[in-house]
Order: C-alpha cells, then sequence, then structure tokens
C-alpha cells in the first residue's frame, strides 16, 4: 500500500532499508527518507513528477543491486525516460500479451528481443510497431508484479535500454535526441 501527499511518498514494505538507500518504486530510483514499522519514505522531486506517472496505492519495489550480488536480468537504473499507454492486455499461452503505445522520443530506443523496464520490471520487448511494443508476460511476473492488473488506457513508466542512449550520444552522424 502506498499513500502520496505533497511530495512525501510513504509506502508499505518488508524490504529492509536504511535511511539514503536507492529503492525503486515503480521504476523509479528514490532515496529513503524514513524507515520504520514496516514503511519506507520517499521525498519526490518535481523532476520525478515531470517524468514518471504518479504512484497508485499498489507499488513495484525494487531494492538497488549492491555491488557483488548475481545479476539475473538486464541492466537497469531505475531513471525513468517516459510514461506509455497500455493499448491491449490479451492472453497468451498462460501468460498474457501486453501493447504499449509510446512516442517517437521513446520508440527509438527499442528493437525487438531488446530490454524494457516498465513499472520497474525488466522486460524483453516482444515485437514493435510504428506506435509501440509489445511484451509477453509470464505468469510469475503477473503474479508477483503489479503487471498483472493492467488494463488498456492505464499509464505506465519506462525506462529504455542505456545502452542504446550511450550509442545515439557516441557515434557521430546519428539523430541526437538533444
Amino acid at each position: 500500500m502506498a499513500s502520496f501527499d505533497g511530495g512525501r511518498l510513504v509506502v508499505e514494505s518488508r524490504i529492509e532499508a536504511e535511511v539514503g538507500d536507492s529503492v525503486a518504486v515503480d521504476g523509479v530510483c528514490l532515496t529513503v527518507a524514513e524507515a520504520r514499522n514496516g514503511a519506507l519514505a520517499f521525498d519526490v522531486m518535481v523532476e520525478t513528477l515531470s517524468r514518471a506517472k504518479l504512484f497508485g496505492a499498489q507499488v513495484n519495489l525494487e531494492p538497488a543491486l549492491r555491488a557483488g550480488d548475481p545479476l539475473g536480468g538486464h541492466y537497469v537504473q531505475g531513471h525513468v525516460d517516459g510514461v506509455g499507454t497500455v493499448r491491449s492486455v490479451e492472453p497468451e499461452g498462460g501468460g498474457k500479451r501486453v501493447w504499449i503505445d509510446v512516442g517517437p522520443d521513446l520508440l527509438r530506443y527499442l528493437v525487438e528481443k531488446g530490454s524494457i523496464t516498465v513499472e520497474g520490471v525488466s522486460l524483453t520487448v516482444a515485437d514493435l510497431d510504428a506506435d509501440g511494443f509489445a511484451v509477453a508476460l509470464v505468469q510469475h511476473t503477473l503474479a508477483a508484479t503489479t503487471l498483472g492488473g493492467l488494463a488498456p488506457g492505464d499509464k505506465v513508466n519506462l525506462e529504455t535500454d542505456v545502452l542504446a542512449k550511450y550509442v545515439e550520444r557516441l557515434l557521430p552522424g546519428l539523430p541526437s535526441s538533444e
């Protein structure tokens, strides 16, 4: 359960964190401002609110990876690049295929079988079209995250692959997003 009031986000959590630790909340890397009684509090800056959607009653939480911990997925920073809109959610096998519409400023960084983070959940791009991308969600992801409750029209925080952004910036002759 989460509450957001006056720039202070408070989330019930079993994560053991201390003041100053980083925790991703729906994919947004935030610094713990207070930790007590099974709750974590974060101060949310205007910059964060300009790039991310507002937090709902249920959120995905992910503590920061510590040096030496195994990396079991994609490289994720918790730096939200923008917000997408769920186009459709359809059953597929034992899971669901979710299409998300995004603007060209984010779509440029996506490739089929590349990485995308939706609400802080690291996923693989299953398909692309001119307006967005699809992800295939397995039962575990649907049950263990808030993605199981997605519906058409929902807004979602997105983080694209940081490597694609570096390639664009470093290779001469490529159009830049700046």
